[in-house]
């Protein structure tokens, strides 16, 4: 699926590339939060996995939990550098979308776990 127009920045290619970069990523993220049973949206949950707290999941699973914080790392890191090329706005702006994608297709994702 693509990202909305009013998402995409001037250069239409750049911004897609962006957006599909990130929704790749989430999409990990999602799956192995639902592996791991970690309740990515709550509020001060992924800050406690960028800590390596693995206290936040539901069940042990310590590879998918390595691999859940990695990529939360590297989404920071894709995030930093879209904001430096396009700016804040329209990065949080194709987050927002990303996110609400992600909320369709992993509904479980903001807890409680397991999800019902």
């Amino acid at each position: 699926m693509n990202a909305p127009e009013s998402l995409i920045p001037d250069d239409p290619v750049y911004g897609e590339r962006w957006s599909v970069n990130l929704e790749d990523v989430d999409r990990e993220i999602a799956r192995l939060a639902g592996v791991c049973q970690v309740p990515v949206l709550q509020p001060g949950v992924i800050d406690r996995v960028l800590r390596d707290d693995a206290s936040v999941c539901g069940t042990k699973n310590a590879i998918a939990f390595r691999k859940l914080h990695y990529l939360l790392l590297l989404h920071q890191s894709i995030r930093g550098k879209a904001a430096e090329s396009f700016g804040e706005a329209q990065t949080a702006a194709i987050e927002d979308y990303v996110i609400g994608r992600l909320r369709k297709l992993f509904p479980g994702l903001e807890g409680p776990w397991p999800p019902a």
